[in-house]
């Protein structure tokens, strides 16, 4: 079963039900769920997380970015 992950909320957006999130909400979602709110800006993943699933090709882009600098 996919694992759920703590994501933060930079921009509200509608929950549902008529409801919204709210700035620095920490919310638990699967990847699938998070996918298009992380594209638009709206999420970031938890910093401690963030850390520990850090893949090499966005260390590669960082790196580059700075080196572009």
């Amino acid at each position: 079963m996919a694992e759920r992950q703590t994501y933060t909320v930079l921009v509200p957006f509608p929950t549902g039900g008529g409801h919204w999130s709210s700035v620095g909400q920490q919310l638990q979602l699967l990847d699938v769920e998070a996918s298009a709110l992380r594209s638009a800006g709206r999420l970031e993943l938890k910093k401690t997380e963030a850390a520990e699933s850090a893949s090499p090709s966005t260390a590669a882009k960082k790196a580059a970015a700075k080196k572009a600098e």
